[in-house]
């Protein structure tokens, strides 16, 4: 039988695909097919400053070339075990291609936010990269 802690990157993948599919794409712009999911615990964690800033922040990477939308936001606590509710911030990314992500990533601003920003402030970062099917 599998615990309630295995299921937690499932039930977040789940989420991030209903709120891609629920996010549609305004008329002319390309739709978002690859998404880069961002889970953050901060070195102090319940930081308000902290959150703030990797917040506005990650907000700053929608001026790479290829990224179509940042979402960035604080956890929504739940006292459902089958919810992680020990990071501090989320960042949702989206692209057209798998080709545009891999471009973000090896855009400087997005190296220098992570050596300027996220290393700074996090103690632990997991990400989830996904594909809508096609």
């Amino acid at each position: 039988m599998k615990t309630s802690t295995q299921w937690i990157p499932k039930s977040l993948l789940a989420l991030m695909l209903m709120l891609a599919i629920q996010a549609p794409a305004q008329a002319g712009e390309p739709e978002a097919k690859v998404f880069h999911v961002v889970i953050c615990w901060l070195q102090e964690a319940g930081n308000h400053a902290a959150r703030a800033q990797l917040i506005a922040g990650s907000k700053k990477l929608e001026a790479i070339p290829g990224v179509l939308s940042v979402q960035a936001g604080t956890l929504l606590a739940s006292p459902r075990p089958i919810v992680d509710s020990s990071y501090d911030v989320g960042i949702i990314m989206s692209f057209a291609s798998v080709e545009a992500m891999h471009a973000y990533l090896q855009n400087p601003l997005h190296k220098q936010a992570v050596q300027e920003l996220l290393l700074p402030l996090t103690s632990k970062v997991v990400i989830y990269d996904f594909a809508l099917p096609h």
